[in-house]
Order: structure tokens, then sequence, then C-alpha cells
């Protein structure tokens, strides 16, 4: 069966306070984006793995492999304005069957184990979302007044969101729609449902210099 891992990477460096985009930084002296790669490498050998980038970083991005010897085979392609058409854009560089595990290239700690449930999990389900629930209180803001809401039920969504191509690619056919907040709520839109899988605290999605430190923090302890 075909598998594919499409690395979706064009964030800037706005919050990051920075000119690199966050993808690039350095995360014990190798890219993040070096990182979410090589996790998907050990997942499953045979993956096919598409990293999808701005245009004008995709130059840069090379200009880094070739630097750092960077030698786990990819794909590049070339991404749109907005997230769904960058994953469109990927997806046409997917089979039309098999399985595809969609994620964000600023998040490096993603563990081969879940990567691997995950994908197990679309085999008999069609479809994996991996999800912790929100352990933070939480208040629903209206003008200048807040009630407290229930945070029972509430999931923090993750990725790699992981589907069977036959089902999501037909999806991605749609014109965007405002409803489209990540690729489960895509493929919730053509009438699919979405299997959920327990996602990992670790699993973390780099956007602040706070997180960069974090996840610095977490692979030291891991290589120790």
């Amino acid at each position: 069966m075909n598998r594919c891992a499409l690395i979706v990477a064009g964030g800037k460096g706005a919050r990051m306070q920075s000119e690199l985009p966050k993808q690039f930084m350095l995360l014990l002296d190798v890219p993040v984006l070096m990182h979410t790669m090589e996790r998907f490498a050990l997942a499953d050998e045979s993956l096919q793995i598409i990293l999808v980038l701005p245009k004008d970083q995709i130059q840069f991005w090379k200009g880094l492999c070739r630097q750092l010897d960077f030698d786990i085979e990819h794909t590049i392609v070339e991404g749109g304005i907005t997230r769904y058409q960058s994953v469109q854009n990927g997806l046409n560089n997917c089979p039309d069957e098999g399985l595809v595990a969609i994620h964000d290239g600023v998040r490096p700690l993603i563990s081969v184990e879940l990567i691997q449930k995950c994908l197990a999990a679309v085999d008999k389900n069609g479809s994996a979302l991996p999800v912790l629930p929100v352990t933070q209180s939480l208040r629903k803001v209206s003008g200048n007044d807040s009630k407290a809401m229930s945070r029972e039920g509430i999931m923090e969504v993750q990725t790699p969101q992981c589907f069977d191509l036959s089902l999501l690619k037909p999806c991605y056919d749609k014109s965007f729609d405002e409803t489209f907040t990540d690729d489960a709520t895509v493929f919730e839109g053509s009438g699919h449902s979405i299997h959920l899988v327990e996602g990992e605290s670790t699993n973390l999605k780099i956007t602040t210099p706070a997180d960069l430190k974090i996840a610095e923090a977490i692979l030291g302890m891991t290589k120790n």
C-alpha cells in the first residue's frame, strides 16, 4: 500500500521575533524541519515524504540540505497562498490510493510510535486524528463580559492528521470554505467521520521562542 507523509512548512518568523522562518531555526544545532522529517523516516522507511514549502524558501532549504549533508529522500512541492492550497498542491503529488499523514513541519517532537499508531488507525477507520483533553480552565468572551466554559469533552487537536487517500483527495477538489480550519474539517465537510487517537503532550508546535526552549529541553532529556 502507498504511504505518504505530507510535511507542510509555510511558517514565517514573526512570533519568533526573527527574520528566519521557524522551520529553519536550529534545535540542538539542527534545523527544526530536519528533526521533523527524520521522525517520519524512522517511523516507516517506505513512506514517500513530500515537503511543501513557499516558493521563496525552496532554494534556501536545498542549500541547508547540502550544507548539513541531509540525505533523507523527499520531494519538494511549492506551496500555495493558504495552507489549504498548500495541502492541495501536496496531495497532487500523492497517489490516488493509499494513506497520507499530513503534519506541521514545526512539530519536531512527534514520536515514531504516535506516527505508527495514527497510520495503523487509518487502515481500520479511514482517518486518524491525534488529540489531547484540554486541561486548563476556559472562558468565553463576549464584548466586555466573559463566562466560564466547561472543558468536558473539549480536545486539543494535533498532527499528523491521517487519511485514506481515496477518500481525502476528492474532498480537496472543493473551493475553500471558512469552516475549513484543518484537514479534518475538510474531510468532515464531505460527510466523512473522524477517528480520534490519543496524542502526546510533547508533540509541541513551535510558534514562540519559549516553545523552542521547551523543545530543546525535551530533546536534551531524551538524548541523555
